[in-house]
Order: C-alpha cells, then sequence, then structure tokens
C-alpha cells in the first residue's frame, strides 16, 4: 500500500506550527491506542505506527525541512534499508502523561518501545536486519545472476536444542518469576500510580532457570555457524541496488522470528564501456580504408564481442548503433542499444604510389590543398 503524506496522516496543513502538529499526534494517539480499540488491536498498532512516523519527521525540524523539499527520498535514510521502526521513534515523552494512569497502554508501549525513554517493561526479541555488499561482473546486469553469499549464523545449539541445559536434564522453573518471566513493581508518585513491568534479573525474562549448562554452548542455546544462501539476481540491477530476502536475517532468541537480509549489489565497472540508463557506449578505431570504403569489425560488448558495420563514407567521431546490446530494464528481459563512437586512423605515411591514388581519388581539392601549402596559406 502507497504511503501517505505525512500531514494528511496527522491532519494538518502544510504550514502547522509545532505545537498543532504535536496537539494533532496526541489527539490521533489518544483516539488509535489499543485501549481504545481492544476489537482490532492489530489495526490499531499499524494506525498507530503510521502517525508515529509521520510525527517522527514533521516534529524534527531537520526532518521536516528534508521532506517538504524532497518528500520521503529525504528522510528515508534517517531510518535505515527497512524503513520506519519503534527504535527510530524519539519522541515518547510527548505521550508520558497518557500512560500516567493506564497500565493496559503502559504495558503495550513497553512491549514496542523495549523500555527505552521513559516506558518500561519487557521488550520483546527484535529480530535483527543484515546487510552485506555482493560484488558482481557488469555482465549480471544484463542477464542477473544467482551467486552464493556466506552468511554468520545464530542459531539454537545442537545439542541442547537452545535449551541452554545439559542434554536430558529439565529446567526448572524461575521462584522469582513463577515462571511468568516477568517482575512487576508497583510505585505511586503523588495521585499518580506507576507499574513497571520488566524482565525477571534472576532468568532474563525466560521464566526457567538452567541447572546444569550445556558444555557445548555454556548456557546460552546459541551455537555460530556459517550458513550459505543463493540469492537472486534480476536483470537490470545497477550499482547501488539493495536487494531485499525476507527472513534470512538474524533468528530472534525465542526462535519465533528473523530479520531479513538487504543485499547492497556493486556492480564491477567494464573498461571501454559506460551505461547510462538501459542503453551502452563504446568506442572504437577504424583504419582510414575502412572508413572510407565500408566494412565490418568486431567490437566489445557487455557479454562478449560483436560485429558492427562500418557504412562507406562514416565520419570521424560518427556513433554507430547495435539493437539490443545495451542493458534491460530492471526485472525485465528487453535490452537498450549499444552506441560506439568510431574514430578514423589516419596513415602517419604513404608511399609515392599512394598519394598519386590519393590525389587522383580528391581531385581539385587535392590540389587546393598543395597550392595552399605552397604559398604559406
Amino acid at each position: 500500500m502507497a504511503k501517505r503524506d505525512y500531514y494528511e496522516v496527522l491532519g494538518v496543513a502544510r504550514t502547522a506550527s509545532p505545537d498543532e502538529i504535536k496537539s494533532a499526534y496526541r489527539r490521533l494517539a489518544r483516539q488509535h491506542h489499543p485501549d481504545m480499540n481492544r476489537d482490532n488491536p492489530k489495526a490499531a498498532e499499524e494506525k498507530f505506527k503510521e502517525l508515529s512516523e509521520a510525527y517522527e519527521v514533521l516534529a524534527d525540524p531537520p526532518k521536516r525541512e528534508r521532506y517538504d523539499q524532497e518528500g520521503f527520498p529525504g528522510v528515508e535514510k534517517d531510518f535505515g534499508p527497512a524503513g520506519f521502526t519503534w527504535q527510530n521513534f524519539t519522541h515518547q515523552g510527548d505521550l508520558e502523561d497518557m500512560l500516567a494512569n493506564n497500565p493496559f497502554l503502559q504495558q503495550f508501549m513497553a512491549s514496542m518501545f523495549g523500555g527505552s525513554s521513559g516506558f518500561t517493561g519487557r521488550a520483546p526479541s527484535v529480530a535483527q536486519h543484515i546487510e552485506v555488499a555482493l560484488r558482481l561482473p557488469l555482465a549480471s546486469a544484463v542477464h542477473g545472476a544467482r551467486p552464493k553469499i556466506e552468511l554468520p549464523h545464530i542459531g539454537p545449539c545442537p545439542d541442547c536444542r537452545g535449551t541452554g541445559a545439559r542434554h536430558g536434564t529439565a529446567l526448572e522453573i524461575c521462584p522469582e518469576c513463577k515462571g511468568q518471566g516477568q517482575v512487576r513493581q508497583v510505585r505511586r508518585q503523588g495521585y499518580n500510580q506507576f507499574i513497571t513491568i520488566g524482565p525477571c534479573p534472576k532468568c532474563r525474562g525466560s521464566g526457567r532457570r538452567i541447572i546444569d549448562k550445556c558444555p557445548t554452548c555454556h548456557g546460552t542455546g546459541q551455537r555460530r555457524a556459517v550458513r550459505r544462501l543463493e540469492v537472486t539476481v534480476p536483470p537490470g540491477v545497477e550499482n547501488g541496488t539493495v536487494l531485499r530476502v525476507p527472513g534470512q536475517g538474524v533468528q530472534t532468541p525465542d526462535g519465533e522470528g528473523s530479520g531479513d537480509l538487504f543485499v547492497r549489489i556493486q556492480l564491477e565497472p567494464m573498461p571501454g564501456i559506460r551505461r547510462d540508463g538501459t542503453d551502452a557506449y563504446a568506442e572504437t578505431t577504424v583504419p582510414l580504408a575502412i572508413a572510407l570504403f565500408g566494412g565490418e569489425v568486431v567490437v566489445r560488448t557487455i557479454t562478449g564481442e560483436a560485429s558492427l558495420k562500418i557504412p562507406a563514407g562514416t565520419q570521424p567521431e560518427r556513433p554507430l548503433r547495435l539493437r539490443g546490446e545495451g542493458f534491460p530494464p530492471f526485472g525485465r528481459t528487453s535490452r537498450g542499444d549499444l552506441y560506439v563512437t568510431v574514430h578514423v586512423e589516419l596513415p602517419k605515411s604513404l608511399s609515392g604510389r599512394q598519394k598519386e591514388l590519393l590525389h587522383e581519388a580528391l581531385g581539385d581539392a587535392s590540389a587546393g590543398a598543395r597550392r595552399s601549402s605552397l604559398f604559406g596559406r
């Protein structure tokens, strides 16, 4: 679904003041938080995230200025390859008074923001993304490629199956949190009551304690390895293109999800070939005789060599076209053209007979040139 204009999301004019933007966000945040939409919390969370992304940009003067000038591309670099996430939100403090007497909303916000910037509570396992650079020959942009890459991988320990306990031994219920993985603290401040929900310090939020640690992973439940993955690079890819491979990032410790893999393509330059969109440009030098009388020469292309027909009377620096020898649009197979600029190589010296033939062929123009030379003109 296409993203909506941030001003439209918050329902404010493009000339709105910072106070008007803040007021609109707080009003809409109250309207769309899950405590007010328990019949459809997923939709409420998505709406809340859209509002928060818009507010993150419009409440920050530098980001707002870039957005006003360049649109969404002006602020994409602030969010990273995965786009806006709750880790990008820096204005949690603008919502704190909304949470003071609402324990349900406190817990919901804690689950999103991981307990930072004033929100306390147990953060869910967060999947991490991986970004790698992949260097490919320029020809990969013509037909695509399926290279294999190696990625560091942290997965469940095969000996304890991710439990962290010696194989065959059981885990005991944590006596501190009674297996809940969370501990709660209630504190009062004036007439307000704050409930702090955090991970249990004894079991680190798992709800279980290891009696006998696994000797292979030393109780971590994880083991480092290298995994090999084949990546599909479509035709038409350009230098700097970032390809997203869903679910191939770092797996969450609880095994419930994985981040994404982002592959940044680096195309190796090819000497003598220049790219401009779907077209390519090259150069070749031909002898004077071929330029005058025509012929064929072999020229280098992106994927190999091709025969280029030189018409009789070809002028120096004239570009000739080889149809279908350029680059395809992204994800397509039809290709642009290769334009070859023809340079004409003039002979450095001529025999007497060659000069006579040349004068005879050029006629008066040659004679006029000789007269000009004799009289210094």
